[in-house]
């Protein structure tokens, strides 16, 4: 009791508002650039207007591309909602829309799935039920606040989500491939040995062991030296130089921007007054809570986010092969797949080959080859085509993939009719193969 005593003492205890206000900033503008830079390179068009066919998430099967007008009204709200976050005006309608809009698109096709879209969604979920307008912002400047801090519960859930990237991101490395075999990263590195100035290490498979072992330890320690006061700035820059570095290497779009902004949750929650200046206006010393309501949310959304990365050992075999429990757990750039993947449609004494290409684009079919949910929804929908007088075809999967630079091997189980195949039953699969239990080839440098 005396423990639950201290922990509820310091949850409530108030805390300056600045910091959450800066996240805001930072988020928002982060978040219009970022739609802004998807529009201007013609990703809208690529992604969800060109494509005929979408690869549905299991349980939201029933999320359907808008028409081309609709999609370009989706993106210029999304840019209007994360400006008006930034700015703070409006606050609670703009962060409620920008959720909703950014969450509806990443639903759209399974294949545009990526950690940090994922990221970006849970933390304007998180942002819904703060009140990060509190300082700095129209909506403050409308209407002044009474005082100007958070119970640090607010906080800690912000912290709590940003560590759980780092820590499972780290922990999900403990892997043979990556602290022995150095793969991916020696697969990647070793195309990119035409970087100036340090390009011909790269070529070197023990670059990429340094590389993965450091990898490895900042992602499992970063969160704990941000927490500890003593050795948060040098966390911070080490932080910036190791997510730089990454994109340097790996162009991986905004994800290293949105980690180096979401790790300034760490700061003191002060720390925007001391630098940028100025004082606060309304009282910084009192009390509150926080609706009851909203931390009973902020608890359930932690066990949540705290259980589901480990799903994956309730499933045979590797998480990386199978990728059953591989999405929503921060499993980052732990794989490198190249598949090619023919479909067999057999109706009646005919046989027929189809390409995938016939259906997706050069983006879904490169995501699509390794991934056995998504080939199986692509076999359903061939069936469905297919189907004719009210006979439906048998599908079959001819299913190569080369992973981590293995030999390449079988994924799906050419002897399985796959249109017969549940696709809204929870795993395990046994029509998924097991993985190869040969060793990564190591790349020879030049």
């Amino acid at each position: 009791m005396a423990l639950f005593q201290a922990i509820k003492k310091e949850a409530f205890q108030p805390l300056d508002a600045a910091s959450l206000a800066a996240f805001r900033v930072f988020f928002g503008l982060m978040m219009c650039a970022g739609v802004i830079r998807f529009a201007a390179y013609g990703w809208i068009d690529r992604f969800f207007v060109k494509p005929g066919f979408y690869f549905k998430f299991w349980g939201f099967e029933w999320v359907e591309i808008a028409s081309p007008a609709v999609m370009y009204a989706v993106f210029a709200g999304l840019a209007l909602s994360a400006f008006l976050v930034a700015i703070g005006f409006l606050y609670r309608i703009a962060i409620v829309v920008f959720f909703l809009l950014f969450t509806y698109v990443e639903l759209i096709d399974v294949s545009n799935y990526l950690n940090h879209y994922y990221l970006v969604s849970l933390l304007a979920f998180i942002l819904m039920f703060l009140p990060a307008n509190r300082v700095w912002s129209v909506d403050a400047r409308i209407r002044p606040p009474r005082f100007e801090t958070v119970p640090a519960w607010m906080l800690w859930w912000l912290r709590f989500q940003v560590g759980c990237v780092y820590f499972y991101a780290g922990i999900a490395k403990f892997k043979e491939d990556w602290l022995i075999h150095a793969q991916p990263l020696n697969l990647w590195l070793t195309s990119r040995v035409e970087t100036p100035f340090i390009g011909p290490l790269l070529q070197y498979w023990e670059t990429a062991l340094v590389m993965s072992w450091a990898g490895f330890l900042f992602d499992t320690t970063i969160v704990f030296w941000l927490l500890w006061r003593k050795t948060r700035p040098w966390a911070y820059i080490v932080l910036i130089v190791f997510h730089l570095l990454t994109n340097v290497f790996f162009a991986i779009g905004l994800f290293p921007v949105i980690m180096i902004v979401a790790a300034t949750v760490f700061f003191e929650p002060n720390w925007p007054r001391r630098f940028f200046g100025g004082r606060p206006t309304g009282r910084l010393l009192e009390a509150e809570r926080g609706p009851v309501w909203v931390l009973l949310i902020a608890l359930v959304f932690c066990v949540f986010q705290g259980l589901m990365p480990w799903r994956h050992f309730v499933y045979p075999g590797s998480v990386l092969w199978n990728e059953e429990g591989m999405r929503w757990s921060w499993k980052v750039m732990l794989r490198e797949k190249n598949g090619d993947v023919v479909y067999r449609v057999k109706l009646g004494e005919r046989v027929r080959e189809v390409s995938p290409r016939f259906y997706l684009s050069a983006d879904q079919e490169r995501e699509m080859s390794g991934q056995p949910d998504l080939i199986l929804q692509l076999a359903h929908h061939i069936a469905d085509e297919y189907t004719h007088d009210g006979h439906r075809p048998e599908v079959y999967a001819d299913a190569w993939v080369s992973w981590n630079g293995r030999k390449r091997a079988r994924l799906i189980d050419p002897s399985v009719n796959l249109a017969e195949v549940n696709d809204r039953v929870w795993p395990p699969a046994p029509w998924i193969l097991p993985e190869p239990e040969t060793s990564p080839f190591r790349p020879k440098g030049r």
